[in-house]
């Protein structure tokens, strides 16, 4: 047994980056005041760039003072109620999300490939009552529209094509879904969003006064926990600022940063590193509606990109496309990202074709993404970087608790600035997620890591149950749950298989139901894919489906998933099985 350690200095200081400091900037403002402050300053300068069209700082924040007012006035938000925010990247999100700021309330930003059962979940769990959606959507809303409790009683629903330039080069290259014209709205708890921006002005909607609080709720995303059960975590102004600042001056990003915007904005990666951080610096964002390979390096020459954060599935599809090779992406000057490891190859391709060091970071919804970074100067490779402004991150025993010596492995435990207050109304897991050290609150992050003699961070394993894919967190438990309303399905168990473009894939071991005919005159494998992706979220829907007759289960009962996990990682068995290439 490894004996426990005092805490002593960080080691990493000594590799710290000239010019950071070393402790956080003290947080007085929001989030629409830091953006306030911003457009005065720079007015004209483009904020976001988006199918051939130039949306500019000052054009930006009349749309969210209209919408501000919009919800207020029209829909009823006050401080403190929760909105969801569902769409593809478009400048109409970064308007929505604004907007829920700008009210003093709370944005609740949503996957779009969620499901009416998924997005009903979490409007009853937030008691949202309103929500700012792409139209697309509008089938998954449709059910939840009513006024009693946990349902949606007013509705925006903005249209992509509006934010484009359709007729320029950048306008056409985009999907046809981008191009649709806007549908017709028949429930009165509808509204069109340009309708609802110019209702500001026809109705004499004014925004409220900025709200000025910053350790007032802003942001409630969900995360899932090992119980399969979704919770929120709650950001504050100040949370969310903490990380933005810190990652600003680490990087750092500047007024005449341009950056690429393509990871999803309901996703921490995309909403803080996308949207937040070029917006509180005055930069340009250069935005794509969602991942295209080659429109992004297209997009990256020829607006200059200077910034981009990516995870390394990304990274890599971009730069195995032939015509990456025949670009100028010489302006590039900081690509970085998390969610899983750079491959070792891929990074040593970066730095000796193009000169770029790709920056491995790390950070958790619960932390509002950025929390340790690799200093630019001394990054390594395939490695979590150090605590940034403001962290404490230690390694413990996951059962004593007790700090572990540099090389053993143990569970990452963080206090920081960016930690979130707590899940939302959900006791129990605050009480599972945090702990006490030094008269310090700590959160548990369930990743099995440990640190080097430099004070450097490298991930070893996952103490919670957890799939990733392309940086998305499955809890096998949720999707598991889900899958038990099959109507063949008698016991399910859900693992992650290596997957070379994804990093991890969803696999799925079911025991069916007596007398359920199988084959060719009954249920296949590919059946219960098509279900799965018609009752949830695409990317946690299993690729990988295998009709099993029995799973192992221990004393209690219980499901042995990790035996499981390991046999098949091993050696994949060869009984029916399918796999969803799509």
């Amino acid at each position: 047994m490894s004996a426990a350690v005092s805490h002593v200095p960080p080691r990493h200081l000594a590799f710290w980056p000239a010019g950071v400091p070393v402790e956080p900037e003290a947080i007085t403002e929001t989030l629409p005041q830091r953006l306030a402050h911003v457009v005065a300053e720079v007015p004209d300068k483009p904020a976001i760039v988006y199918g051939g069209a130039t949306l500019s700082y000052a054009a930006l924040w009349r749309r969210v003072e209209a919408l501000a007012g919009w919800l207020q006035g029209a829909a009823g938000v006050q401080p403190g109620d929760r909105v969801l925010v569902i769409g593809q990247n478009a400048p109409q999100w970064v308007v929505a999300c604004q907007a829920v700021l700008r009210t003093g309330a709370v944005a609740l930003p949503v996957n779009p490939m969620c499901k009416r059962e998924e997005i009903a979940f979490l409007a009853g769990n937030s008691g949202a009552r309103v929500a700012l959606a792409a139209q697309e959507l509008l089938p998954q809303l449709r059910p939840l529209l009513g006024d009693a409790a946990g349902q949606i009683r007013a509705a925006a629903l903005w249209c992509y094509a509006e934010a484009i330039d359709a007729s320029s080069d950048e306008g056409r290259a985009l999907p046809d879904w981008v191009h649709a014209a806007p549908v017709a709205l028949d429930d009165a708890r509808l509204s069109g969003f340009e309708a609802a921006i110019s209702a500001a002005s026809t109705q004499g909607l004014a925004p409220p006064p900025l709200p000025a609080d910053p350790n007032a709720l802003a942001l409630l995303p969900y995360t899932s926990g090992t119980t399969g059960q979704p919770k929120g975590c709650r950001h504050t102004h100040a949370t969310l600022l903490a990380s933005l600042t810190a990652s600003a001056a680490w990087k750092p990003l500047r007024r005449d940063s341009v950056v690429l915007t393509v990871a999803p904005l309901f996703h921490m990666l995309g909403l803080q590193n996308g949207q937040h951080l070029p917006l509180i610096q005055g930069a340009t964002t250069v935005m794509l509606p969602r991942w295209d390979a080659r429109a992004a390096g297209a997009l990256m020459e020829r607006h200059r990109v200077t910034a981009w954060s990516a995870p390394p599935a990304m990274v890599l599809d971009l730069f195995s496309q032939p015509e990456t090779a025949g670009r100028d992406l010489s302006s590039l000057a900081l690509l970085s990202g998390g969610g899983a490891a750079m491959p070792d190859a891929v990074a040593s391709m970066l730095r000796e074709r193009y000169g770029i060091v790709y920056q491995e970071a790390y950070g958790l919804t619960e932390t509002a993404s950025f929390l340790h970074a690799n200093p630019p100067q001394r990054c390594k490779r395939q490695c979590l970087g150090v605590p940034t402004q403001g962290v404490d991150s230690r390694i413990v025993d996951p059962v004593t608790l007790q700090e572990l010596p540099a090389g053993e492995v143990g569970e990452l435990v963080t206090h920081a600035p960016q930690l979130m207050l707590g899940y939302w109304q959900a006791p129990e897991a605050d009480a599972a997620s945090f702990i006490a050290i030094d008269g310090r609150r700590f959160l548990r992050t369930g990743d099995l890591a440990s640190v080097d003699e430099d004070g450097y961070f490298f991930l070893r394993d996952r103490l919670k149950r957890m799939i990733n894919v392309s940086g998305y967190k499955v809890w096998p438990a949720e999707v598991e749950s889900l899958m038990y309303a099959h109507p063949a399905v008698h016991e399910a168990c859900v693992i992650a298989l290596p997957d070379v473009q994804q990093g991890e894939s969803v696999k799925a071991l079911l025991v069916l139901k007596p007398g359920t005919p199988v084959g060719s005159e009954g249920l296949t494998p590919a059946d219960v894919i098509a279900w799965c992706r018609e009752h949830m979220a695409v990317y946690k829907a299993p690729r990988q489906v295998e009709f099993v007759a029995s799973l192992p289960k221990s004393g209690t009962g219980k499901i042995l998933w990790r035996e499981l996990q390991n046999a098949h990682a091993a050696a994949p068995s060869s009984v029916t099985a399918a796999r969803e290439n799509a």
